[in-house]
């Protein structure tokens, strides 16, 4: 990267105010000092070991920070499944009609309009929601509860849960219409295994795999929309 990592993390201002000896200790700190293809075969050995570093901005190791995000993210996927998999094996009924309709208004919203949308519904008119932030403003650390950490994390986290839903749903739907027309799911029925039965374990086993792929696939998509989001909310 063309960019000063110095500048980057500290900024301009507060780099220009500090003195050369403190400048050494953050060069030495974040080992700039070391030619970059020594630095990037140091990372990469700590990397195959499992040591992913620790994160500048959350002060914590690097595969935590990823492992609490997988976590919301995997729920996220696992709530689609089970949506579209209504849908597909149900195509052509009502609940398939609603979702669908659903999943094609929301893949075509962007997630920043969306954000402002829901600000200005529950956060202005309605005012039962906080405006932004992640905690209340004026509070210490201390004093902020789960409650108000939950509270301020709703409307970010439905922005980016309406929007992140639609892809999946759509590509899954139509993965679980075509096992729902297969040969086995055929074999199943004329063995008198249930509606749900097929479901569970013939159609939603043969469309994780797909949609795994199409949600690790998307992951750039997912870090973009955060940081559009997070500038609505003024969230961190």
């Amino acid at each position: 990267s063309p960019l000063d990592p110095l500048k980057t993390n500290v900024g301009q201002t507060a780099l220009g105010s500090m003195s050369q000896e403190q400048i050494a200790k953050l060069e030495e700190y974040w080992g700039m000092n070391p030619p970059p293809v020594e630095r990037f075969v140091s990372w990469a050995k700590d990397f195959f070991r499992g040591d992913m570093g620790t994160s500048l901005l959350y002060r914590q190791p690097v595969s935590h920070v990823i492992s609490v995000k997988l976590k919301d993210s995997l729920w996220l996927m696992g709530t689609a499944w089970l949506i579209s998999g209504a849908a597909g094996a149900n195509r052509g009924k009502t609940a398939d009609k609603v979702i669908t309709g659903y999943a094609l208004v929301t893949a075509s919203t962007p997630a920043f309009w969306l954000a402002l949308v829901l600000l200005m519904i529950f956060a202005v008119w309605l005012k039962v929601l906080p405006i932004g932030f992640s905690v209340p403003i004026g509070v210490e650390a201390a004093g902020v509860t789960v409650s108000d950490r939950i509270a301020h994390g709703i409307l970010p986290a439905l922005t980016l849960s309406i929007t992140g839903l639609s892809n999946i749903i759509l590509h899954t739907r139509e993965k679980m219409a075509e096992a729902m027309e297969s040969d086995y799911v055929l074999f199943a029925k004329a063995r008198g295994e249930s509606g749900g039965q097929i479901i569970l374990r013939h159609g939603l086993r043969n469309i994780i795999l797909p949609a795994m792929t199409l949600q690790f696939a998307s992951i750039s998509e997912i870090f973009g929309g955060s940081v559009l989001v997070e500038q609505v909310f003024s969230y961190p």
